[in-house]
């Protein structure tokens, strides 16, 4: 009875009772300096473990950026660009990384084909620069495959939104010819697959040679360039037929294509010479077309319905006179 008594005072106790007790239990102890010195040693170990792993993470992933000689770097296997360099964007870029370094680095993966040498996916131009002032590339080696750089440097272009439709469309075109399949261009381009077929449709109409020459021409789009394509097929002649070459290269790439478009159009043909048939009293009953050397008489027939019948039965008769007057007279001028 004694024990359920104090068994049920027990639990009736108000909990701060215990407090100090339970503050004692769970104050921690104190560690002697050995044990002290030692935590903290194995703390540290831990931290470096940690840090390698990261490390070894990045590394394997490629996230790691290292210093490269310029000369060790070859250019992709595709190029995307028309023009690199010989632009005032790209002498500005020099300045820059002249004055404040090389900002972003580049992205690069070992040569296949030489094992002492790197391959840039994208950073052409910063490489083109780097290499001009002479200082070394900051870059981010991964290893990619044929696939993995063209989209890595079909997105890099994508994202900075500077390549122009038919850079793009002859990205596409060479990516092709060289094995690439078209689900891995749609993924480097961000396009669908009848844009896509599209772009390299019309790359492979227009000679590379005559890209080349136009350049990026930024302002012009699709359509445009399809209409160039369309009068190239319809001429047999050379493109450069016609076209004032010392003029054309002295333009902008926008101007050059302009200048281009313009020399392949055919030329408006003047219209038909018409001479107006007037009555005394000024009223216009009939009319004649001179055009491609052939001669129509038209003629108003609510004005003059039955002059039309008459001149059909009186042209043998006119003709004949016209003959005689040929063999006796002059040739009468045309109308």
């Amino acid at each position: 009875m004694n024990k359920r008594r104090d068994a049920l005072k027990a639990m009736m106790t108000p909990i701060n009772e215990g407090s100090q007790t339970e503050h004692r239990l769970a104050k921690p102890a104190q560690k002697s300096g050995s044990l002290k010195a030692m935590g903290l040693s194995l703390q540290s170990l831990s931290d470096d473990a940690d840090e390698a792993q990261a490390l070894r993470e990045k590394l394997a992933s490629g996230e790691h950026v290292i210093d490269i000689d310029p000369d060790l770097i070859d250019a992709s296997f595709i190029r995307d660009r028309l023009d690199d360099t010989d632009t005032v964007d790209f002498e500005e870029l020099k300045t820059s990384i002249e004055e404040h370094g090389q900002q972003v680095p580049i992205l690069v993966r070992p040569n296949p084909r030489n094992d002492n040498r790197y391959q840039v996916a994208y950073g052409h131009r910063r490489l083109a620069a780097l290499k001009a002032i002479g200082r070394p590339v900051k870059a981010i080696a991964r290893d990619l495959s044929d696939e993995d750089l063209i989209v890595a440097q079909g997105k890099e272009n994508l994202e900075r939104k500077d390549l122009s439709f038919i850079e793009r469309a002859l990205f596409a075109a060479r990516l092709e010819a060289h094995g690439i399949e078209r689900h891995a261009l749609m993924a480097a381009l961000s396009v669908h697959k009848g844009n896509l077929s599209t772009m390299i449709a019309l790359a492979n109409s227009l000679p590379e040679d005559l890209i080349r020459a136009v350049g990026p021409a930024p302002k012009i789009g699709r359509p445009r360039w399809e209409q160039l394509s369309q009068l190239l097929q319809a001429r047999n002649e050379y493109w450069k037929e016609g076209v004032d070459m010392e003029r054309f290269f002295r333009l902008d790439s926008d101007a050059r294509f302009a200048l281009l478009l313009k020399s392949l159009t055919p030329k408006k043909k003047s219209g038909p010479y018409i001479y107006p048939l007037k009555s005394k009293e000024g009223q216009s009953f009939a009319k004649i077309e001179q055009n491609d050397g052939k001669t129509r008489v038209i003629i108003d027939e609510a004005i003059t319905p039955e002059f039309g019948h008459y001149l059909i039965e009186h042209l043998p008769e006119i003709y004949a006179a016209f003959v005689r007057r040929e063999t006796s007279e002059p040739r009468i001028r045309q109308l």
